[in-house]
């Protein structure tokens, strides 16, 4: 994930050697690298909590300026404690790894997939509509689901919950909030018997964007 867009410098003169331009261009590449360490995690090299929040609330700003929506996907590995405490901490890890990489693999370059926390991921997609979202999320779970996790005592299977919704013009949720709106459809996936994903029903999301601003603080309360 580097993100440096400053090229090396090259000498004004040009003399094939300059010890202080290849000074300025080493320090480019150790501040480069360290900015990439503030925003991914290390086991993954996914984006981590912190960058998660931060462009979730820029996607979040930008929707209500340009009125084209931002979806969210909550992800949680099922049962992961189980992988942890029978097969080790090591193989957890590369479970991990290896649903990183398919994330990486199914999403568009524009999407940002972050490591939220432990077995948990999100996936923001930014001007996307709910059920485009829904519909890419669901097949990542199921490329996860039918993808054996390999290590030198043999393989397994590993299954994902998923919760989603939509930031809208009309939204008036705070970022804790959309975050938490997920969390609910992420728990209720997990309580309808994992391996699913669980979304706002599209009528009812039609519903909401037709309702007055007053209506929408009458049904989920805020200034």
């Amino acid at each position: 994930m580097n993100t440096d867009k400053n090229p090396p410098l090259t000498c004004p003169v040009g003399e094939e050697t300059c010890e202080w331009i290849d000074e300025v261009n080493r320090l480019r590449q150790r501040v480069s690298e360290l900015s990439e360490l503030v925003t991914t995690d290390a086991l993954t090299g996914l984006y981590n909590f912190r960058h998660f929040k931060t462009v979730l609330q820029a996607e979040m700003d930008r929707s209500k300026r340009s009125g084209i929506p931002t979806s969210l996907v909550m992800v949680d590995l099922d049962h992961f404690k189980k992988i942890n405490d029978s097969l080790g901490h090591e193989v957890g890890n590369l479970a991990l790894k290896q649903v990183a990489k398919i994330f990486r693999n199914e999403v568009r370059t524009t999407d940002i997939v972050c490591r939220y926390g432990g077995e948990e991921f999100t996936i923001i997609f930014p001007e996307t509509h709910l059920n485009l979202a829904v519909k890419v999320a669901d097949r990542i779970r199921e490329i996860v689901s039918y993808t054996p996790v390999e290590y030198e005592g043999g393989k397994f299977n590993i299954t994902a919950s998923m919760g989603a919704s939509v930031y809208m013009k009309t939204s008036i949720y705070t970022i804790d909030m959309f975050i938490e709106s997920v969390d609910k459809f992420l728990y209720e996936a997990k309580q309808s018997g994992r391996n699913c994903i669980c979304h706002i029903d599209y009528a009812d999301l039609r519903r909401i964007t037709e309702i007055s601003h007053d209506e929408r603080l009458l049904l989920y309360g805020g200034d």
